[in-house]
């Protein structure tokens, strides 16, 4: 019980950081350009992984010709695209909306499953498809509501803000996803130690073709692209898959809804943004969309459980 509680503490405080990201990443939008911004945050934290692995004494990972071009594109799609996404978003759209927005991740990646893996979905996933989809749709109407235009007339700068969160999240999907096709065992420091590498790479050159030397640097996004990278990257990294490797995926998966609560809390606190209405029921739609995800997770698991020694049979 000590074990999975402590668990339930680092996946917890994991996504708390990870809600804060999208407030870091408002702080950060307008004073930095995306691409000069995500190749700062893995400058940063690469070498704290690279110490943290001669620390422990583990070494890089043998992985197949294959399996590099998958983890170059799990890092592009999870690394570089999300980041550069979300600081695009955030330039266009609220702090709230888009943690709403990021916090449809698990049923985004249902989604994706469907979608591209032709997995067959449950009705239970299915709902949570649906209650995502209306919160972010409440957070689109929201968004007209504010300016008084109501949902026909949203702007079209908040409607592409909104787009962009959301492909964020999509890459983000794409990330876990392609996580589960390495056959290789890598852990969880290695694979942050890759991702956080193969990203600083995919992100240098666009970054120099932004010309950051000749920007003129805002002091709070630098000290937004430096709390990024050593409390959500590396801190959280590494919280989340010691937490990850206490728990179960269902259970792990379910707290991942304190993202759109500690987005809206920090955006309420630090850009000082009201949590409105159409707000509120977008984050209640999200989070129930986040339990249904836990819930079908728990039930797939139960249906193959191990059977008793005196009944077991093979199963493939």
């Amino acid at each position: 019980m000590g074990s999975r509680l402590t668990g339930y503490f680092f996946c917890a405080l994991a996504m708390i950081g990870v809600g804060s990201t999208v407030v870091a990443s408002k702080l950060i939008a307008h004073g930095l350009p995306p691409f000069a911004a995500t190749a700062l945050r893995f400058a940063i934290a690469f070498p704290l992984f690279v110490l943290a692995m001669k620390a422990t004494g583990e070494s890089w990972p043998r992985v197949s010709r294959r399996e590099a071009w998958l983890l170059v594109l799990q890092s592009g799609s999870g690394s570089v695209g999300y980041t550069v996404l979300l600081l695009s978003g955030m330039r266009l759209t609220l702090a709230t909306d888009a943690g709403v927005i990021a916090g449809t991740l698990p049923a985004v990646a249902a989604l994706v499953a469907i979608l591209v893996l032709r997995e067959r979905p449950s009705v239970l996933t299915l709902g949570a498809v649906a209650l995502a989809t209306i919160g972010v749709l409440m957070c689109t109407v929201h968004a007209g509501d504010a300016s008084g235009r109501g949902a026909a007339g949203v702007s079209a700068s908040t409607l592409l803000g909104n787009v962009f969160i959301l492909l964020a999240v999509v890459c983000e999907a794409l990330f876990i996803l392609l996580n589960k096709r390495l056959r290789t065992p890598v852990s969880p420091l290695q694979m942050s130690t890759l991702m956080s590498g193969i990203g600083l790479a995919l992100s240098l050159v666009p970054a120099l073709i932004e010309r950051p030397w000749a920007l003129r640097y805002d002091g709070i996004a630098v000290a937004g692209v430096v709390y990024y990278a050593l409390v959500p990257t590396v801190g959280g990294f590494l919280l989340w898959f010691a937490g990850a490797a206490r728990i179960d995926g269902a259970q792990a998966s379910a707290l991942t809804a304190f993202v759109p609560i500690s987005a809206a809390l920090l955006a309420a606190a630090v850009l000082h943004e009201a949590i409105e209405p159409a707000q509120g029921w977008a984050i209640a739609c999200v989070l129930s969309a986040v339990l249904l995800i836990a819930c079908d997770g728990a039930r797939r698991r139960t249906r193959v459980a191990p059977l008793p020694s005196s009944s077991r049979v093979q199963l493939d």
